[in-house]
């Protein structure tokens, strides 16, 4: 596929019509383009009103079948290479991604409506998990274990799990992606990628785009976008893959492990959703947790599940904290990520958007003071903060995932960490305070995954774990633990020739 730059006079609505209108087909399976034998359409749109960029026939359960038994084939001959080889691969899609920046970072703002920070953003941490996972081949590690029996060996060795199926998101769609996609082919995996149906090219076909020109042989990678309720069960529930990874909200994942579970049992990576704390303490510079909160809550709309829901902050420094936090989000602009100057853009779909403005119209009706209050124009959502928040109010309590937070007033330090632990959810946490060792101390009492201090909510890095507690999942990706999550343990006891038996 030729690259298109906008130095070439091109502005980012066509960078990304181009893309999609240059894919050779809806589905990539074995390593052919072409369309999807389902009936039903899958739609490309842009994010911000709902426009047709383009629309192929989707996958149906024959496409997965096909997906799955091309991956069993090609993995069997994949897991023979040398590491350095599936390690030149990884490497050379990294460096892929890092040459068309602007025309993958275009198709995610049209198609997902990230900002322009927010897509480079995205797109940079895509590019560092699959430079991360060009180190795997070389670091997967074996043991040696002595014996109880004389003239005996024990060795355990790390070995590919065999296929995995990966169902990703449309938050994040081409870093959640990737960040299961690349550790998987790393360390000897094939993959079957199923993209949410709001980003089928962010989340999916861009994948295939990047690992085709990689180099990566057929069948090791194959991209099946359609309809959850048309593929989705058959896609979990299939023979082959030993294992699912999962990202998306906690119902659908708790249903996810359910299925995985079915008939052939398989293991599974479930990062699910979030509420996340971010917690002000009297000590903190506010100037800091100002620009933390903010972090927390507004890059993506506050579509990302490590976003903060609720920020509780100390009695002492409340006003203050509120007046300041107002006043900043007051400031951010909303509207079509095309815009560079935006960076507050348009909720996903109509579904989710009415979803926000219903929590927002739900503070208003259950008495929390509204202090910014932004447009509501279709699904461009700009920021909406409310202060004297309470517990049992929908804001504090549900998943926002857009950009509206509530704000919460704790008389001391403990009645802040006993709101923090108030949800069934533990993905991410932040707390701010001058003194650092404080601020240990308190993230460690948490009941999360991830706890930062004088840091926002959203982090990640690639060579460190992520994931969370509770319902916000099981398992967890990046660095070594991703290294153990794709791989299984296989136990081989070496002798140079079998010794005495008790009987016989």
């Amino acid at each position: 596929m030729a690259t298109q730059t906008a130095s070439e006079g091109q502005d980012v609505k066509t960078l990304a019509r181009t893309f999609i209108g240059d894919l050779p087909g809806g589905v990539f399976v074995d390593g052919q383009w072409r369309d999807g034998t389902s009936e039903r359409t899958v739609a490309m749109t842009a994010a911000v009103d709902g426009t047709m960029l383009r629309e192929l026939q989707g996958s149906a359960v024959a496409d997965v079948d096909e997906a799955y038994q091309a991956a069993r084939r090609a993995q069997r001959e994949w897991v023979e290479r040398l590491p350095q080889e599936r390690a030149e691969v990884l490497a050379r899609a990294a460096q892929i991604m890092e040459s068309r920046r602007e025309e993958l970072t275009a198709v995610l703002r049209v198609e997902a409506g990230a900002s322009a920070l927010k897509a480079n953003i995205e797109l940079s941490a895509a590019i560092a998990i699959t430079r991360e996972s060009a180190t795997f081949p070389m670091r997967v590690p074996g043991t040696i274990h002595p014996s109880v029996f004389p003239g005996k060996e024990n060795r355990v060795y790390r070995q590919p799990r065999g296929v995995v199926g990966v169902i990703s998101p449309w938050n994040f769609p081409l870093h959640l992606s990737m960040r299961s996609v690349s550790p998987a082919l790393a360390l000897g995996n094939a993959v079957v990628l199923k993209p949410a149906s709001d980003t089928p090219v962010t989340g999916g076909l861009v994948m295939a785009t990047i690992f085709e020109e990689a180099g990566l042989p057929k069948g090791l990678l194959s991209v099946v976008p359609g309809a959850g309720s048309e593929i989705g069960d058959h896609f979990v529930q299939h023979r082959i893959p030993s294992m699912i990874s999962f990202t998306g909200s906690t119902p659908v994942g708790q249903r996810v492990g359910a299925l995985a579970m079915q008939g052939t049992m398989k293991h599974v990576a479930l990062e699910l959703g979030g509420n996340a704390p971010l917690v002000v303490l009297d000590d903190a510079d506010l100037d800091s947790a100002v620009r933390g909160a903010m972090m927390s809550k507004f890059l993506n709309q506050g579509q990302i599940c490590m976003a903060a829901n609720r920020i509780i902050v100390d009695s002492s420094v409340y006003q203050e904290f509120v007046d300041r936090f107002a006043a900043a989000a007051s400031q951010l602009r909303a509207g079509d990520t095309v815009d560079p100057e935006v960076i507050v853009g348009p909720i996903i779909n109509d579904d989710q958007a009415q979803a926000v403005t219903r929590l927002i119209e739900s503070a208003r009706e259950q008495g929390a003071r509204e202090v910014v209050g932004g447009q509501l124009e279709g699904r461009v959502i700009g920021p909406h903060v409310f202060a004297d928040v309470t517990e049992d109010m929908d804001l504090a309590r549900e998943e926002i995932f857009g950009p509206a937070v509530g704000i919460l007033k704790a008389d001391d330090e403990e009645e802040a960490l006993r709101m923090a632990y108030n949800t069934e959810y533990g993905l991410s946490s932040a707390v701010f305070t001058r003194d650092v060792e404080r601020g240990v101390c308190f993230a460690q009492r948490l009941e999360a995954g991830m706890s930062h201090v004088n840091d926002a909510t959203v982090n990640d890095e690639p060579h460190v774990m992520f994931g969370g507690e509770k319902n916000s999942g099981i398992g967890r990706f990046n660095g070594e633990q991703a290294i153990e999550d794709f791989t299984v343990l296989h136990w081989v006891g070496v002798r140079s020739e079998m010794g005495p038996i008790p009987f016989g």
